[in-house]
């Protein structure tokens, strides 16, 4: 694993407290969908990658599953046993998904990662992930984005001259393609890995509106904003602040999009 990913994906657990409340919940359907593709039902034993402070966990506890969850981050684990102490079944275990090993002989029917699984070793993931399931088992992953569709708020538009002129911007072309003619990586990986068959893919695409103190505290949890030198994000902070003063509500449309990818171990 890179020097720079390892160090990018510490920087989550900076984000612990707020984190929960900032992220977007993912849609009902996707659960819906999980669940008729793989055919699981609870109390199946199911291990999360990465839960962070269980914002896909608690949804799937509710359910009735049984789930080990592994998280990186210590006080992301500590604030995902919190939310879910109430769940017998639910157990949170602090470590990275490539050191971590389960009890002799124990296999899992799913193996899911909610917006975690590019931060989890390459070399690793899939054959590991492989391992752990039981014969006819699952991986599921998905990853929240930010979508472009046609009409998405031009907001974004200014905002991004601001992350150019900061040295922050990817140097991709602007705009993005929007969320349908988006390539999916994961699927392409799914196969390419030698492990798993993918059984289906899913889309999801919704937007949500944003006051500036909401929106910048939802940017306070990504990677790249955490990790960004302190006057960078100050003036980046007071950009957004002054463009969103000058509309009548205050507020931005941020468009948000989900890829599931469901494959079956080989």
């Amino acid at each position: 694993m890179s020097r720079d990913l390892r160090l990018m994906r510490a920087t989550f657990d900076r984000a612990a407290d707020s984190y929960q409340d900032a992220r977007p919940d993912y849609p009902a359907e996707l659960y819906s969908d999980l669940l008729a593709i793989t055919a699981i039902t609870p109390p199946a034993h199911l291990l999360e990658v990465g839960c962070g402070p269980g914002k896909a966990t608690l949804p799937l506890a509710r359910m009735g599953f049984r789930i080990t969850a592994v998280e990186l981050g210590e006080a992301l684990a500590a604030e995902a046993r919190h939310r879910l102490a109430e769940f017998a079944d639910v157990s949170v275990i602090t470590s990275s998904f490539e050191d971590w090993e389960p009890p002799t002989g124990v296999r899992f029917d799913l193996v899911y990662a909610a917006t975690a699984w590019k931060w989890v070793d390459p070399a690793v993931k899939y054959a590991k992930a492989a391992e752990l399931l039981a014969p006819g088992g699952h991986l599921a992953v998905w990853n929240a984005d930010h979508a472009f569709p046609a009409d998405f708020d031009p907001f974004f538009t200014e905002i991004q001259k601001v992350y150019d002129e900061i040295g922050e911007g990817d140097g991709s072309p602007w705009p993005p393609p929007p969320p349908e003619n988006q390539p999916d990586p994961i699927a392409t990986e799914f196969d390419a890995s030698g492990h798993f068959t993918v059984v289906g893919t899913r889309l999801y695409v919704w937007a949500l509106r944003y006051t500036v103190d909401e929106y910048i505290a939802l940017l306070d949890t990504f990677s790249g904003h955490i990790a960004m030198d302190p006057a960078k994000r100050e003036h980046l902070y007071r950009e957004i602040r002054r463009l969103l003063a000058a509309r009548p509500d205050g507020r931005l449309v941020r468009h948000w999009s989900v890829g599931l990818t469901i494959g079956r171990r080989l």
